[in-house]
């Protein structure tokens, strides 16, 4: 399921809340902060609040920014991103000034819901409302958000509960927090994050800066998925093992591919590519595995991750890389490029792995990004009796 790279953006205070519970919004950022969120809007193709954001804060979801705004038009884009609500009940105000300003909004609500919010904002212009089905599903949002929408980078800016659900369902891809110089310290008052079923593990840090007096803290997921549904971290480990598939000296005779290993609550286990060290036969998966102990019991709820399928056959050595995957004891695979019939004919190391009780994921959003350190190979026959060396 491609979808857009999903951004949360919140202001906090130093004990976590989002604002207290007097009668005006609490400004946790200052002007600097503000700005930035100004930026990050700019760069966004949709802005997403939930709809009891909309009844609490009345936020208008605009680039104040004249130059920033006339940037996105000179690339091509839209003034304004296009401003995304979500409401199950499709209860919603049409006076906010939500639907008043910027340009083109969407509602995402509930097949029970849609009606209501249809007839809510009748005679609005450039509002479309989407239901998802019986309940409010993230999954498909994104996915049409993504395939309808054109949409490729989201921001979410709130309230708590759409956060708490985003991280959750693992949906996140990147958290950015603005830490504020006070406390709130009211019970009542909303925080940043409820109690949820959230990844385990620890959150990778990619950035702090002071930004005026609040703190800039960004936060990357590091947990893969389970089973068959792909978590953002998949996407994030994906991505790597693409990047280490760029580092192969390049080959006539095989692939070029990189590998990861990922416990299941984010720790790298190791990392390989194709002839790494030297070695002219060695695999991107068999050169991982090789630097872990075969004792490690974090393997058996590991996920590989590659950048082209493991193989089921190989001259080169004995024992393919599907084998050497299920005799670690890892039963999940993510991938982006089912293996062509460059080498090998008919070569299915994603069914061998299936069939042994595994499960494989393919995204193929990143076939490209595996494919083009192969480029050289493209005209190469179909068949070849080396195999995939």
């Amino acid at each position: 399921m491609p979808r857009p790279y999903v951004l949360l953006s919140a202001a906090v205070s130093l004990d976590g809340f989002l604002d207290d519970t007097g009668p005006e919004r609490l400004l946790l950022s200052g002007p600097a902060d503000f700005d930035r969120v100004d930026e990050v809007r700019a760069s966004s193709d949709a802005i997403l609040v939930g709809a009891g954001t909309l009844r609490t804060d009345n936020p208008r979801l605009l680039v104040n920014s004249a130059e920033r705004r006339a940037a996105r038009v000179a690339d091509g884009r839209p003034e304004y991103p296009l401003k995304v609500t979500v409401s199950g009940s499709g209860e919603l105000d049409p006076k906010a000034q939500f639907w008043h300003t910027g340009g083109e909004k969407v509602v995402y609500t509930t097949d029970g819901g849609a009606p209501r919010a249809a007839a809510a904002l009748d005679g609005l212009a450039g509002v479309d409302v989407v239901p998802t089905g019986p309940a409010l599903d993230w999954r498909v949002l994104l996915e049409h958000l993504h395939d309808v929408r054109g949409v490729r980078r989201l921001m979410v800016e709130g309230g708590g509960k759409v956060h708490t659900q985003l991280v959750g369902e693992q949906l996140a891809d990147e958290l950015q927090l603005a830490v504020a110089p006070l406390f709130v310290g009211q019970p009542d008052a909303p925080r940043l994050f409820g109690t949820g079923n959230y990844p385990p593990g620890r959150m990778r840090l990619v950035e702090t800066r002071p930004v005026g007096d609040v703190v800039l803290i960004r936060y990357v997921p590091t947990a893969p998925g389970t089973g068959p549904l792909a978590s953002a971290a998949d996407r994030r480990w994906l991505e790597l093992a693409c990047e280490l598939a760029e580092l192969c000296p390049p080959s006539g005779t095989a692939f070029s591919v990189g590998a990861v290993v990922v416990a299941a609550d984010g720790t790298e286990l190791a990392r390989g590519h194709s002839r790494e060290g030297g070695d002219p036969v060695v695999h991107a998966e068999e050169a991982a595995l090789a630097k872990i102990d075969p004792a490690d019991p974090r393997l058996a709820a590991a996920t590989v991750y590659s950048s082209l399928e493991p193989c089921a056959h190989r001259a080169s050595r004995p024992v393919p890389c599907a084998r050497l995957i299920l005799d670690a004891g890892v039963r999940r695979i993510v991938t982006a490029w089912r293996e062509p019939d460059t080498f090998v004919t008919d070569a299915d190391g994603s069914g061998l792995l299936a069939a042994a009780g595994a499960e494989v994921v393919v995204l193929p959003e990143y076939a490209a990004r595996a494919e083009a350190p192969n480029g050289h190979l493209a005209d190469r026959a179909s068949a070849s009796p080396e195999g995939r060396v």
